[in-house]
């Protein structure tokens, strides 16, 4: 039987984007369904997101309470993801900075790796519309996270992903700890350091059009500790 995929899709005010990159995403591959994870969308995301999935048994919701966090989101669409069954369960953003095109080139990947990442810098800068200001931001943040953990990779806070099941089973999601960007990092080291087979894709990120970036400070202090924290707990074989 052919593997079954979902794409999980965090939403927190995201009513412009979602009826336009769902369909987008569906057309790749017969394969590929969608979970939106809606974080109480004031703007009415989840409602819409239920209509969806009322006209399309391809589409899924899964509500929480309020907003709660990058990382918590995604755990969450996880588990939905294997407690359903899928053997493929991608992690991509609402708001077109993540290409539907590319889904494709991942499923081709993943017939490789364990875990596929979408990188912006695989293949030098592949980033539009960022301010230089947010690129030299990205670019130091994954040299810093790469020379302190030693993940081999050089995207490791890209949130464009792809995971085999076996991984998200064999990493102890109620251990993770990461709830913003630093999140990929440690999604990625954990499961680099369990021994499972990673493969960097080049992709093209292209700035939202429409809503707002997450992106804040806090966002970024949690970041600068978290690799040493990820980095004093594989010393000590306690991940």
């Amino acid at each position: 039987m052919p593997e079954r995929a979902v794409v999980v899709i965090p939403t927190y005010n995201e009513r412009i984007n979602l009826p336009l990159i769902v369909p987008q995403i569906l057309q790749q591959d017969p394969r590929l369904e969608v979970l939106v994870v809606d974080d109480n969308s004031p703007d009415g995301t989840g409602a819409l997101a239920d209509e969806m999935a009322a006209a399309d048994r391809r589409v899924h919701v899964l509500h929480r309470p309020g907003k709660a966090g990058l990382g918590k989101a995604y755990i969450a669409g996880f588990r939905w993801a294997l407690a359903e069954g899928f053997d493929l369960i991608f992690e991509m953003d609402a708001d077109f900075s993540h290409d539907p095109k590319f889904l494709p080139e991942f499923l081709r990947a993943i017939e490789h790796a364990d875990l596929v990442l979408g990188s912006r810098y695989h293949t030098g800068v592949n980033v539009i519309n960022w301010p230089i200001s947010r690129l030299l931001l990205s670019v130091g943040a994954n040299e810093y996270a790469r020379r302190v953990t030693g993940l081999p990779l050089t995207d490791s806070t890209g949130g464009f992903k792809c995971f085999r099941r076996q991984v998200l089973e064999d990493i102890d999601l109620d251990r993770v700890r990461s709830n913003g960007y630093s999140f990929q990092i440690e999604m990625s080291f954990r499961a680099w350091k369990k021994g499972f087979r990673l493969l960097e894709i080049p992709i093209v990120f292209t700035d939202r059009v429409e809503g707002q970036s997450k992106m804040n400070k806090r966002i970024v202090r949690e970041a600068i500790w978290m690799v040493w924290w990820l980095r004093m707990q594989a010393i000590a074989r306690q991940l």
